[in-house]
This record gives C-alpha cells, sequence and structure tokens, in this order.
C-alpha cells in the first residue's frame, strides 16, 4: 500500500495540502466522486498560466497506453508540475502496458486515470504497482440509506446546515443520483442569498416537491396509521403522477419495510441495535423503525412486501388491466392501513 490516503476525503484533503500521487486511477459505478477528485486536480494543481502549456486531457477510445506514457514523461514548461487526465481510461488500448511507466513515474507528472462504470483487473500488475506508489480509487454505488450521510456531508462542505426533514425531502425525490442531488443543493444554495440553513419551505418553493405531501410524509403517516392523511397523499400522488411516479414510492417503501423486516432479527432492539443491525449512520435513524415494529408486527410487514412486489407487478402489466397507478397506489395503502 502507498503512503496516500485512497479515501474519498482523504484525497481532496490531499490534494488541499498539495500532496500529491503521481498516478490516481479513479474507477467505479459511481460517476460523481470521479468527476469531483477529477475536476479538483485539474483546478488546482495549476495556476490558470500553468494550465495553458502542461494540462492535457485525453480520452481513452482515442489514444493507446503508449500515447499516455509518452506524454506523462514529458517535463513541464515554465511550471514544477503537468497534469494528464486521461477520461474513458477503460477504453484506453493495452492499458496493462502503463506497468513500465507506473514502475518508474516521473515526479513532476500527476496522472489521473478515469475508468467509470467499471475497474481495473486487481488480478493484474498494473493494480498493484498503482496502489503501491500512487493512489487507487473506487467509487462504489450509494445505498438509499447512505443518501442523508452524502447530503450532511455536501452541505457541510459548503458551511451550510439542512433541517433533517428537507434532507429526506430531497434524498427521496432525487434517489442515488448523486450528481442530480448535488445540483439540486446547489440550486438551493443559491437562493439562500446569504441564508445558511436549508429548510423543508426553500425544498418545496425551489425544488417543487411538496413539504406535506410526499414519500417521507407517506411513510410517517403509515407508521402512525393515520388513515386520514396516508389516503389525502396517495391521492395527490394520483393526481400528479409525474412529480410523484409510481415506482419511486413503491422503491422508498419496500426499502423501508425490508429494512424494518431485518431490524425484527436484531438481537439488540435498540437504536443503537438496529443501527448496527442496518448499518445506518446514527442511532436517532433507527427511531423510525422502532415505531414500525410497535405499529406492524413481522407477519404483516411479510405481507406488506408482498403487497408492494405485486403493485409493482401489476403497475408493468401484470395481472392488471384497468387499474392507473394512482389506484394501485391507494390498494397498497389500504393493505397497509388495514
Amino acid at each position: 500500500m502507498s503512503n496516500f490516503d485512497s479515501s474519498f476525503e482523504g484525497i481532496l484533503k490531499d490534494i488541499k495540502a498539495r500532496n500529491f500521487a503521481p498516478i490516481y486511477y479513479l474507477m467505479g459505478e459511481e460517476p460523481y466522486y470521479i468527476d469531483i477528485i477529477s475536476d479538483e486536480i485539474e483546478n488546482k494543481v495549476l495556476t490558470e498560466q500553468e494550465k495553458e502549456f502542461n494540462l492535457t486531457v485525453l480520452y481513452g477510445a482515442d489514444v493507446d497506453a503508449g500515447t499516455v506514457i509518452n506524454a506523462a514523461k514529458r517535463y513541464p514548461m515554465m511550471s514544477e508540475l503537468q497534469v494528464i487526465i486521461v477520461k474513458e481510461a477503460q477504453q484506453l488500448k493495452d492499458i496493462e502496458q502503463l506497468v513500465y511507466y507506473a514502475q518508474k513515474p516521473l515526479i513532476s507528472t500527476i496522472l489521473v486515470l478515469c475508468h467509470k462504470y467499471g475497474r481495473l483487473d486487481r488480478r493484474k500488475k498494473l493494480s498493484g504497482l498503482i496502489d503501491k506508489i500512487g493512489v487507487l480509487y473506487e467509487s462504489k454505488p450509494v445505498r438509499d440509506r447512505d443518501l442523508m450521510g452524502f447530503i450532511d456531508s455536501f452541505v457541510l462542505r459548503k458551511q451550510l446546515t439542512i433541517e433533517p426533514k428537507a434532507a429526506h425531502m430531497i434524498a427521496e425525490f432525487v434517489g442515488p443520483d448523486l450528481s442530480r442531488l448535488a445540483s439540486e443543493l446547489e440550486k438551493l444554495k443559491l437562493t439562500l442569498k446569504g441564508q445558511t440553513r436549508i429548510t423543508p419551505d426553500l425544498v418545496e418553493k425551489n425544488i417543487g416537491i411538496s413539504k406535506a405531501f410526499n414519500t417521507f410524509e407517506l411513510r410517517g403517516a403509515l407508521l402512525s396509521k393515520d388513515i386520514f392523511k396516508a389516503n389525502q397523499i396517495a391521492n395527490y400522488f394520483a393526481e400528479n403522477p409525474k412529480t410523484n411516479p409510481l415506482p419511486m414510492t413503491l422503491g422508498l417503501l419496500f426499502s423501508y419495510f425490508s429494512n424494518l423486516m431485518l431490524a425484527y432479527y436484531a438481537p439488540d432492539k435498540s437504536d443503537k441495535g438496529i443501527a448496527e443491525m442496518l448499518s445506518l449512520r446514527s442511532p436517532w435513524q433507527a427511531k423510525e423503525y422502532i415505531q414500525g415494529m410497535s405499529t406492524f408486527s413481522g407477519v404483516k410487514t411479510m405481507e406488506i412486501i408482498g403487497a408492494i412486489r405485486e403493485t409493482d407487478a401489476r403497475s408493468k402489466g401484470f395481472g392488471n388491466s384497468h387499474s392507473t397507478e394512482g389506484e394501485l397506489l391507494q390498494e397498497l395503502v389500504y393493505i397497509i392501513l388495514h
């Protein structure tokens, strides 16, 4: 292993401290983090004047390993460093030939290879070499339950705060598309006009998510068995299918009730025990599962999971000849509450 931190936060910290690795191999299924690291190196290593002669951006589909090696072996002009960024590195011809460069990289070159939606074969020599002398970073897909953590970290970096309900509204509306999530948060930042706190009202006004009628509120109504409110939200969803698509609602409900089923198997039913069982970021997030266990039995939870699966199948045309998506959701809400 190299002396460089290969975590996302660690990489950014090292870049800020100008502690640069000779080679960065950025790979994985989540492109957001790859873009952030690559952009940070592109924008922070060289001055605007230095970039003119010392920043090279290549595309894997257009070059081979030899071209990359030749570029990396050049010395910088009127600068201590040069930056070579290879986008779409997964398409690079003869990529394993980079071993010859990785064995003795130039200290004046920062080579960045961006490999999205896949990863380097860790069994090959190149992977081991980069891991030894540089940064081998894998950007893994973000799970729904990690979205709150992403939002918290993002707003903290922007020196902002966000109310928990507002964060839930955004996370459930956007889902695990981190680029879009970051874009929506940036949009909210621009509307703050000197303020630092993102509120549900701000989200409702600027992103178009109703603070009263959203999946976060629907889940709350189901957990408290508030029949009137649950049906009110289901009716609103039925009337506004474009902003509240059924697949998204079903996905969020399935995620919650699947986790609730797992919570029943937690040896320790305390906030901490359930948080550990479900890999939640903090014990307070376990409270809605403790509430769920007091509202629904294990048997009922299994029944609900089955009903969600059936609703999903019917929404795709299996065994459903006439019901609209709104009607299917209303039926599901009835099954959950009765």
